[in-house]
């Protein structure tokens, strides 16, 4: 049986830089911090880990002084740069470009917003690291909208202009945009922010999904990129399994199959997908 690896899956560039930028401080020994998980891949993190890499959360990084602390891609609010400065430690910033265009454009937009009486709204999800860096542009006072109902959060005689969280779907974003523009008689500004090497793999994983006979999506249960573009798999061949690992391979899915793709998210790292890629073979 044939297998072949999508040669567009994996990291995207922002998940690259943080990852290299971590092995490069590890490498001259020195103990590394990593505020959050590098990559929403709990195998790549276990990698790293055995290299050093100490994952925190933000209750301890406020705790800490004199240390090095990587910020991964998904970037931080400004509180996060604030204390590090007070505190003696050494920044190793891994924001992605991309990330730190939007916060610098949410920023503004703020800014613009307060003197008009407007609002800030945030296409994306609560909690997400990404989400709460741009939130912290605004004071915490953007809106965050993660679906059409909580547009009943906005007030529709107030300016306001929408951002999206780098890694949305397109759709959905068109989606929220649409009806935002509906509620406020179409004042609102709209500002697409929605990263295209990232949005972009829905469509070529169409294409190689549906060149195969069966597809073994490596992704990690902590990434919203892998859920959805595992979803975007199944749309187009539904002879398609999500595992995180060889491990979970079971070889009753390849029986009379004659050719089989295994691909992956922006968090996925392409030795995971080779070793996946791998045993396959050997059943």
């Amino acid at each position: 049986m044939n297998v072949e690896i999508d040669s567009k899956s994996g990291f995207c560039f922002g998940v690259t830089n943080a990852v290299k930028k971590a092995e490069e401080v590890l490498a001259e020994g020195d103990h590394l911090y990593c505020l959050g998980d590098i990559v929403h891949n709990s195998e790549e993190v276990s990698r790293l880990e055995k290299l050093g890499l100490k994952i925190i959360g933000h209750e301890e990084f406020f705790t800490l002084k004199n240390c090095k602390v990587l910020i991964r891609a998904h970037g931080e609010p400004p509180a996060t740069y604030e204390y590090a400065g007070k505190n003696n430690i050494d920044i190793i910033d891994a924001t992605c470009p991309v990330v730190l265009n939007l916060q610098k454009r949410v920023k503004e937009a703020f800014l613009k917003m307060q003197e008009q009486d407007g609002q800030v709204i945030i296409f994306g999800k609560k909690g997400h690291a990404e989400v709460e860096g741009l939130k912290g542009q605004t004071g915490d006072k953007a809106l965050i909208v993660e679906n059409e109902d909580d547009l009943k959060l906005i007030d529709p005689q107030k300016p306001a202009v929408l951002f999206s969280q780098t890694t949305k779907s397109l759709e959905h974003f068109a989606g929220i945009s649409g009806k935002l523009k509906s509620i406020t008689g179409g004042k609102a500004e709209i500002r697409d922010t929605i990263c295209r090497q990232v949005s972009g793999r829905a469509s070529g994983l169409k294409l190689f999904a549906a060149s195969h006979d069966v597809i073994i999506f490596v992704g990690g249960e902590k990434s919203s990129n892998a859920k959805y573009l595992f979803e975007t798999c199944l749309q187009v061949n539904p002879d398609s399994h999500f595992v995180t690992g060889p491990g979970q391979l079971d070889r009753n899915w390849f029986k009379d199959r004659k050719n089989a793709g295994v691909c992956g998210a922006t968090s996925t790292p392409g030795w995971l997908m080779k070793e996946v890629a791998e045993k396959i073979s050997q059943f």
